[in-house]
């Protein structure tokens, strides 16, 4: 099964996205995609041989939407934003230029109902309508044509969606702005046949005005959504262009694409490393805090990784590539995060499905109230189109499309600014929930550099020998405090959970749980080993509690040890002694008991546990397997992120419940009003402009409070 990420531009509304994502699904061998209308990105699986990927962009393509190319993601997309800005820019401005000198001379002659006239404002006698109704009428026709010329998207993407079952909001503006124009134009025929009461029933700057306040919203929307993915930008934007690489003996600058494995590379201080490697000569501090976010700068030596986008800041170095391209450190980061927000979050299906039906249902909605107004007003065509393009302009797939994507865009990428990578809308979900969280103990609440303290019995040198066959952290502790001469061993065995066993000078001798050194199965020793606790281990705990979260300590070391340091970190609940294999039914347990279970360990040997939790979350650097292994990667390693990470989720899930709120409430008030159900009472009629202001303000609102998450501090 292949998974592609596929660009995609032309996308105006939520009903776009969901409308590619049907035509995309009903194509023979796509298993799943999802279109993200924030991210203007499908995300979709298919099965490469009933398939080819030429085939769904073709289909893209066919229904009105443009396929961008995935090469060069970084310069390209900003590129194509910037041009998008500036163009939408142009047109508003034209639109505007051109709207503004139309509503003058639409509306200050006429009696609305304002106080225009009574300021005495200057208007050219040549153009009275009532004494040169067709010059008056001709002359807002001119003046709207290249209004209209500025939003020729909205037709013809409106109208060919319409045309192909699958109305959106371009539709909404293109039908309801077609409607003030096309009725305007049939009055202006009467008035040229001398009929000049139809000068009253001129609706040009109802139409003109519309469009110009739509692109104010699109222009408006494009800046917003740009700020949206900032973090990833930034993130984007760290690697260097080139690299110093020395090729026979000589240095040489090339640019950073044409780097190999291999390659020795040479960096001065001060700049940046091109690409992942180890170092071979030289020693210098690296400033990794992009990458760990650690404030400290790691020490280098020969033998040492080395990750692009760090900073050299002391000495020179050489290093030999090892990662180049899409396989360094920062490169999985990125496509982490990217991938983080093309997904969708559990929140957001009721808002696609809604988006799905909405514009059918608003055309629907436009024609029976324009049809019930046209009969109830006794056949008044003028006073059932006002009500008709009200509805169609006020209604807004735009908000609801944005409601979640966009919260989640701003969620994830302020997390990675912060070290904290969500694997996803569904994770970002999920960890607002959590209510329970075990914890690990040996490198998450401790430091993971266990010392022995103590030895009880003449069994140091036994115990050195067979442990140096051992990759656990406590059988180097004891090789590190054994400076003797090692025995021989013979039949080693790792027991995982258990121990080590061999045979020495013809007797097995065993190192069990808690340390314990048996020969031939009598107990001749033991071994006394400490690992403090990481600095902020107490904080977070206590964070957590404070948030309501039940906290529970889970190790596979004896119960002694694990009492000890859950008495320092102030842990009540403890489970020691527990084999890698059972702890995964520990956390099942909990979830039996109706829990939200978080598991966080190193992401390796936790991983059943990480795997079963409703989120595991790895502490350990992301460069490593626990990337892979776990729903939330602290690259800190730090535990304090725990709680800043379930405290971010639960804000972005406010904001995005919030947005939601605002989205369905705007369009189930502002329809009704559109319609006229107020002014069945007594009340005022909406008019048309008002309700295009009203619809691109709506889908601003929505971006602006996504926009607040990145205020986002840790508490």
């Amino acid at each position: 099964m292949n998974s592609i990420s596929i660009p995609i531009g032309g996308m105006t509304c939520a009903a776009c996205a969901k409308r590619i994502e049907k035509v995309i699904l009903k194509l023979e061998g796509v298993e799943t995609a999802s279109v993200n209308f924030a991210t203007e990105k499908a995300v979709v699986s298919y099965n490469s041989q009933k398939i080819k990927l030429p085939i769904i962009r073709k289909t893209i393509e066919k229904i009105g939407y443009k396929v961008l190319e995935n090469k060069n993601i970084t310069e390209e997309d900003k590129i194509r934003k910037q041009s998008e800005i500036k163009t939408l820019r142009v047109k508003l401005i034209i639109s505007a230029a051109f709207s503004l000198p139309l509503l003058y001379i639409a509306m200050v002659p006429m009696d609305l109902g304002l106080p225009l006239p009574a300021l005495g404002l200057p208007f050219p006698a040549q153009i009275n309508p009532m004494n040169f109704p067709l010059i008056y009428a001709l002359l807002e026709l001119f003046l709207v044509i290249p209004i209209v010329g500025m939003g020729y998207k909205f037709y013809t993407i409106g109208f060919k969606a319409l045309a192909q079952r699958s109305p959106n909001m371009d539709s909404l503006i293109a039908i309801g702005t077609s409607a003030a124009v096309l009725f305007s134009l049939y009055n202006t025929w009467l008035i040229a046949r001398g009929q000049f009461i139809a000068v009253e029933s001129l609706y040009y700057e109802t139409a003109g005005i519309i469009i110009t306040l739509i692109l104010l919203g699109k222009s408006l929307e494009a800046v917003s959504k740009g700020k949206t993915g900032e973090a990833i930008k930034k993130l984007m934007g760290l690697a260097p262009k080139t690299a110093i690489v020395m090729q026979n003996g000589e240095e040489k600058e090339i640019p950073i694409e044409e780097v190999k494995p291999g390659d020795i590379i040479l960096v001065k201080p001060g700049t940046k490393i091109p690409v992942d490697g180890k170092v071979i000569e030289g020693r210098s501090d690296i400033d990794e805090s992009m990458l760990t976010g650690e404030s400290m700068p790691a020490h280098k030596n020969i033998g040492d990784l080395v990750y692009a986008a760090t900073i050299n800041t002391t000495g020179m170095l050489r290093f030999e590539a090892e990662k180049v391209g899409a396989d360094t450190a920062l490169a999985h980061i990125i496509k982490l995060v990217e991938d983080a927000q093309s997904d969708k979050a559990p929140i957001a299906k009721m808002a696609d499905t809604v988006s799905g039906y909405f514009v059918p249902i608003v055309c629907a909605v436009a024609l029976v109230a324009g049809v019930a107004w046209f009969f109830g007003t006794g056949g008044n065509l003028e006073f059932a189109l006002r009500i008709f393009i009200s509805v169609l302009v006020i209604a807004c797939p735009c908000a609801l499309g944005l409601a979640t994507p966009t919260a989640i865009m701003v969620g994830t990428g302020k997390g990675a600014e912060k070290g904290i990578l969500i694997k996803g809308g569904e994770v970002l979900e999920m960890a607002h929930k959590i209510n329970a969280i075990i914890l690990d103990k040996t490198g998450t609440i401790t430091e993971g550099k266990p010392e022995v303290v103590a030895v009880e019995g003449d069994v140091l040198q036994l115990a050195a020998s067979l442990e140096r066959y051992s990759e656990h952290p406590i059988a180097k502790a004891i090789c590190d405090y054994y400076k003797g001469e090692y025995l021989e061993v013979s039949d080693f065995k790792s027991i995982v959970g258990q121990g080590v066993e061999g045979i020495i000078g013809g007797k097995k001798i065993e190192i069990a749980r808690g340390i314990k050194v048996l020969s031939d199965g009598e107990y001749i020793g033991r071994l006394f080993v400490s690992d403090k606790p990481k600095q902020g281990s107490l904080e977070a705990v206590e964070k957590l509690k404070d948030m309501g979260i039940e906290v529970m300590m889970l190790t596979g070391d004896n119960k002694e040890t694990a009492e000890n340091i859950a008495k320092q970190v102030k842990i009540d609940n403890v489970l020691a002694e527990v084999l890698p294999q059972d702890k995964a039914s520990e956390v099942k347990k909990l979830q039996e008991k109706g829990y939200k279970v978080a598991m966080v360990g190193d992401g390796i040997n936790d991983a059943p546990a990480l795997a079963g939790a409703d989120l595991g979350i790895a502490i350990g650097s992301g460069t490593d397997v626990a990337m892979e292994s776990a729903d939330i990667v602290l690259m800190k390693s730090n535990l304090t992120d725990v709680p800043v990470a379930i405290n971010l989720s639960r804000q972005t899930i406010r904001n995005i419940k919030q947005n939601l709120f605002w989205a369905f409430g705007y369009n189930v008030i502002g329809i009704p009003i559109a319609a006229g159900v107020l002014h069945l009472f007594g009340g005022p009629l909406l008019n048309p402009i008002f309700a295009a202001a009203a619809m691109s303000l709506s889908s601003v609102s929505v971006l602006t409070n996504a926009l607040r998450l990145r205020k986002f501090e840790s508490k």
